[in-house]
């Protein structure tokens, strides 16, 4: 088959890998100048850093994706060693601060929490099998019961995240905020996710959060590199046009098509399909202005890799960005990496501070209100004398209008904000329809919040139904 995938994201990449060692002919069509999608690499002040996802979590999914591979192509040569990723894993989940109180996940022993997490921990973390079930093989195979039996049988009637947690009594609220938290990254609010959301700092402190040596952006290519061993044809500068029937005109240029796998967002495939169609005014997930920069000096020598700072009041958030506008608090991330800790040809400390933002599709700078006030409050918070942004030596600010241009509208980074059942990683998307049984999805086309094991799960799920399908 000829199959061409547009999009050159992590989702394309990872299927065009896959399809390309089953045999097929495989080109890959990239809109921009270089590949990874929302996944970049940049450089400032001589020190690189990467943008869009920060870690690579439950790795089970990555270790399924190489085994396919491997099976695909009769494993000579290995995936493992064509890949070439290190992966390095990161002492704990950080350190989160809430309402004046500070507490890394794990909570550790001697904490007035340490008891109900434990509690939590020895209920959820051993669900990683289950889960790694649910993310890679599709939702009607039957090998994916036993997974949701069990899970049922621990969530019971109480199907949200909210629902969930606040069901558990013997959670202490400010630990219930912190797991409840986690749902932004699918960019919705705890009612809006599936129980599942709340397992997941328990498996991901089992299991560990990873960050491969050099950068996430190594995921990208070491994806890279499955493909070119498989022969896939890349295009860069080569945005599509038009998908149909047989074909996809992209650049100009008109590729023959047998099969169409789309890892692009939504809503830029529905433009695709139908040149000119108005996408509907939908409740939207959020945002973010991220803000990467090298530091002059480093900071405070007790300062883990990743700290998460949620806002006083997270139901006022969840309110605002719904609403999509600008809160008072966000919920912050800081990524702080020494010299040489991840990557390492940097000689100076680098810094990612990503705030969860509207999906309002405006520009921001360090100078906007909301920005400030933000910078200002983590400063304060992580002890600093002065403001952070003092210690910038150069910067650059990705924000909603700048996601906005990747596809979805304002900026949203994961697509419209779904029902609870179809929300998250373990929604049933349409890999295809009857409609159109030439195109196929994979990557944000269908699993935009779930992160990076959701993405390469739906990969795994998509390409094997295309694969059956072409005998």
């Amino acid at each position: 088959m000829k199959i061409v995938v547009v999009g050159g994201g992590i989702g394309g990449l990872a299927a065009a890998a896959l399809l390309s060692r089953a045999g097929h002919r495989v080109t890959l069509l990239e809109a921009t100048e270089r590949l990874g999608g929302k996944s970049r690499r940049i450089e400032l002040d001589g020190q690189i850093i990467d943008t869009g996802p920060s870690f690579l979590t439950l790795p089970g999914v990555w270790k399924e994706f190489l085994r396919r591979w491997d099976a695909l192509g009769g494993g000579n040569p290995p995936a493992a060693e064509v890949a070439a990723l290190k992966l390095r894993r990161l002492p704990g989940l950080g350190t989160y601060y809430h309402r004046g109180g500070a507490v890394p996940l794990p909570v550790p022993e001697g904490h007035p929490w340490h008891p109900a997490w434990r509690r939590f921990e020895e209920l959820h973390g051993p669900l990683g099998p289950e889960i790694l079930h649910l993310l890679t093989l599709h939702p009607l195979d039957r090998r994916t019961l036993p997974a949701l039996k069990r899970l049922l049988g621990i969530y019971g009637p109480r199907l949200t995240t909210r629902s969930y947690l606040n069901g558990l009594g013997w959670l202490p609220g400010g630990l219930r905020e912190i797991l409840a938290i986690h749902t932004l990254n699918a960019g919705v609010s705890p009612a809006r996710t599936p129980a599942l959301f709340a397992s997941l700092p328990a498996v991901m402190a089992r299991e560990g959060i990873w960050v491969p040596h050099g950068g996430v952006y190594e995921l990208v290519r070491a994806l890279e590199r499955l493909c070119r061993a498989g022969g896939v044809e890349i295009f860069t500068n080569a945005p599509a046009e038009h998908l149909s029937e047989g074909e996809v005109r992209a650049a100009g240029d008109v590729y023959p098509a047998d099969a169409v796998v789309s890892a692009v967002d939504e809503d830029r495939l529905a433009r695709l399909l139908e040149p000119g169609k108005k996408i509907p005014r939908r409740k939207m997930s959020c945002s973010g202005v991220a803000i990467y920069a090298a530091l002059r000096e480093g900071l405070p020598e007790n300062l883990p890799p990743h700290t998460v700072i949620l806002p006083e009041n997270p139901d006022e958030l969840y309110r605002n960005l719904e609403a999509r506008t600008e809160p008072h608090q966000a919920m912050a991330f800081v990524n702080y990496y020494r010299p040489g800790e991840v990557y390492p040809q940097n000689e100076k400390p680098v810094l990612a501070l990503l705030l969860t933002a509207p999906a309002n599709g405006r520009e921001y700078g360090l100078e906007r209100g909301f920005v400030r006030r933000e910078v200002e409050r983590v400063s304060r918070l992580l002890g600093l004398s002065g403001p952070l942004a003092e210690l910038f030596r150069e910067y650059a600010i990705l924000d909603p209008r700048y996601f906005g241009a990747w596809g979805s509208p304002g900026g949203a980074l994961y697509g419209p904000a779904r029902p609870v059942w179809r929300s998250g990683p373990l929604h049933r998307p349409r890999y295809t329809d009857r409609r159109r049984p030439w195109l196929w999805r994979a990557g944000a086309s269908v699993h935009p919040g779930g992160g990076l094991p959701a993405v390469l799960g739906g990969v795994l799920v998509s390409t094997e139904l295309l694969l059956e399908r072409a005998g």
